[in-house]
């Protein structure tokens, strides 16, 4: 049986931690993110920050199919990307990027209930140290 990594993930722009440690999903702490939706409602979104797992948290509507704009609840800038989805394909989609804590980048698609995602590391040895050392994977 395979480990369950739960990442630890900052803003792109501002560098500061997006985990709350406060509400939990699957006893991981979420990542923490201001939404807007498709009818420009704003609230909360949380993730659930285990690899792989889908499951999210938000105090606004998010209907399936829609995309969403994410911000940095720390300084309110943009995550979503002009980076398109490839799963998506001509739905113009987008992706949405955290840094990884330890190094890398972690990439989500901003269309709720695509389940596009991926992890990409710049300096490939240091950074697989790293999350050996961090996750024990």
């Amino acid at each position: 049986m395979s480990k369950k990594v739960s990442l630890n993930v900052k803003c792109t722009h501002c560098g500061t931690s997006l985990m709350d440690y406060k509400n939990l999903l699957h006893e991981k702490p979420s990542i923490l993110l201001d939404v807007v939706n498709v009818n420009g409602d704003k609230g909360k979104l949380r993730l659930c920050s285990t690899y792989g797992c889908y499951d999210k948290q938000s105090d606004v509507e998010l209907p399936e199919g829609t995309r969403v704009g994410v911000l940095c609840p720390h300084c309110g800038k943009k995550l979503n990307t002009d980076v398109p989805c490839r799963t998506c394909n001509g739905n113009e989609a987008y992706m949405i990027k955290f840094n990884i804590e330890i190094g890398g980048v972690v990439s989500i698609c901003d269309r709720v209930g695509c389940t596009n995602h991926y992890v990409m590391f710049e300096d490939l040895t240091d950074t697989l140290r790293k999350f050996h050392r961090e996750y024990g994977v």
